[in-house]
Order: C-alpha cells, then structure tokens, then sequence
C-alpha cells in the first residue's frame, strides 16, 4: 500500500508538521532588540501619568488645621494620616471596613478611613479622635466614656468615639435603640457596647462627663 501522506520530494504531513512547530518555538525564545519598534510598549514617564503613581498635591483640612502634601494615587487616607501625619490614634485592625477602628470624620460623616483614597478628601474637613477634645480639655462625650468605663483594650475606642460624635451633633433626645444603631459598624472584641450607650445617653442628657470633668479641675488645684 502506498503512503499517501508523502509529498513529492519525500517530505512526509508529518515532518512537515514536526518542522514548522520547531521553527514557532525557535522563534518564540529570540530575544527582541530593545532598540526595536514596539507600537504596544509605552514609556515609563507616559505610563506613571496615566496611572497617577507620580504623588500628586492634597489639600485638605485636618482636625481644624489646613494640610498640604504630596500623596500616591494608591494611598489610602488611614496610610497617610498614621505614617505621614501623626493620627496614630486612628488605629489599623481589619484593613477592610469591617470594624470600624479607623473611623474619621469627613466633613462630618463618620467614614472607614481604610476604604478612602487619601484624594478622596481633597478640599474636605476630617476629623479625627485627636480632633474631639479642645487643646488639653477631653470632649463630653470622651469624659463620659472615661466615667462609664466605655472602654478596655482601646482599640475600637476611637471608632466609637467617631461614631458617637457624629451621632451627638445630630441634637435632639436619644433612645437606646438610636445609640445602639449609629455604633452598629464598630465592633468590640471587649464587649463595652452597654457602656458605650450608656456614655452616649449621658452626653445627650447633659449628664456626660460631670464627675470626670470635677476631678480633673482637682487634680490642677493641687488639692
């Protein structure tokens, strides 16, 4: 019987076949010239600006002070407040909005600073717990905290604090139930939530923070 997948010239299907596959994977393992045309490949200086990874100018307002900086595109608002201006007391737990220790205040809405490009708060007021108080003088709210034992290991304290806040500066009479839902996306691993609503209710009631706020007027009288 005669081959009938033998060409003239003795070339078989299938050593054709065999020949062209080593001469694709020859082909493919020639190193490109770096001095070639490639219409698909873009300069680097193109490429960081069209990406944004070049730090770009930030202004904004932060905890009552205006605020300049060079910032990544990348950058999240908790990354720049903790490693580039000092708001430690913003804390780092989950990294994906799912505790609320790094809750802040932008132009009064208390958000996950873990989810927020630091650009995102370009021209806006952010408030962090370092922003509560009034020079040395503690909020109501955080004397009402310190006098119902609102807190333990600290870490979603000032979440809470956040929270709360802008709860409080909603005004009018709270119930439980108010208190309990404005803190709804800050967990405590501690268990403080009852005392949290209680310090709340306090401050609502005009009540938060008396006893605190004795002590520590005491305390600078040297008595």
């Amino acid at each position: 019987m005669s081959d009938h997948s033998k060409q003239p010239g003795g070339v078989t299907r299938r050593g054709l076949f065999r020949t062209l596959g080593a001469a694709t994977l020859v082909a493919g393992c020639v190193k490109q010239d770096p001095g070639s045309e490639n219409p698909e490949r873009s300069e680097a200086p193109e490429l960081d600006d069209a990406l944004g990874l070049t730090p770009a100018p930030l202004e904004f307002v932060l905890d009552g002070q205006p605020v300049q900086a060079e910032v990544e595109a990348r950058t999240t608002l908790l990354e720049l407040l903790r490693l580039d201006l000092d708001r430690t007391g913003t804390k780092v737990v989950c990294d994906r909005g799912a505790c609320g220790a790094c809750m802040v205040l932008v132009d009064g809405v208390p958000r996950n600073s873990c989810m927020m490009l630091a650009h995102d708060v370009g021209g806006s007021e952010v408030t962090t717990v370092a922003g509560l108080a009034e020079g040395e003088q503690l909020s109501a709210l955080q004397l009402a905290f310190i006098e119902h034992d609102a807190l333990q290991c600290g870490f979603c304290t000032s979440g809470m604090l956040i929270s709360s806040t802008a709860l409080l500066r909603e005004g009018g009479p709270l119930t439980r139930g108010q208190v309990e839902d404005a803190i709804a996306g800050n967990l405590c691993r501690c268990g403080t939530y009852p005392h949290v609503v209680d310090a709340v209710l306090a401050v609502a009631n005009g009540e938060g923070g008396r006893r605190q706020t004795e002590l520590l007027q005491v305390k600078k009288g040297g008595a």
